[in-house]
């Protein structure tokens, strides 16, 4: 349905109006942040030559045309958790996050473990 203008003309639908490119970074960013909100997955400490330089989840890598994607993401999962279930569960929110917020069709979603660390263990008062 097509608005109208204030002189009364009819206005294209807002989908005829212009395009939307989505930088890569932002691809990027979404993918990074998808992978990080599966429960299993780890945050580590940057250090840099001794230097903190905060903390860091998954790191993405993407290829290909945006219905065509293809993503490599690097993790730390907390240990012990189930490597395999956790990497499915990565990989299908990776996909359905890139397509709801973007409408990226992912072909693939390569994982590689990077390191597994202990899970944090609550802190005793006592």
């Amino acid at each position: 349905m097509s608005q109208a203008d204030a002189n009364g003309g009819r206005l294209p639908d807002p989908a005829e109006r212009g395009g939307l490119d989505i930088s890569r970074v932002v691809l990027r960013k979404i993918a990074e942040h998808a992978a990080d909100e599966v429960a299993a997955g780890a945050r580590v400490r940057r250090r840099i030559a001794g230097v903190g330089l905060g903390e860091h989840g998954a790191s993405a890598q993407l290829s290909g045309p945006d219905q065509e994607l293809r993503v490599r993401l690097e993790v730390v999962l907390h240990y012990p958790s189930p490597v395999r279930t956790t990497v499915r569960e990565m990989r299908e929110r990776v996909g359905s996050e890139l397509d709801r917020l973007a409408g990226c069709q992912v072909r693939t979603v390569d994982v590689t473990v990077a390191a597994m660390v202990p899970a944090a263990r609550p802190r005793r008062v006592g």
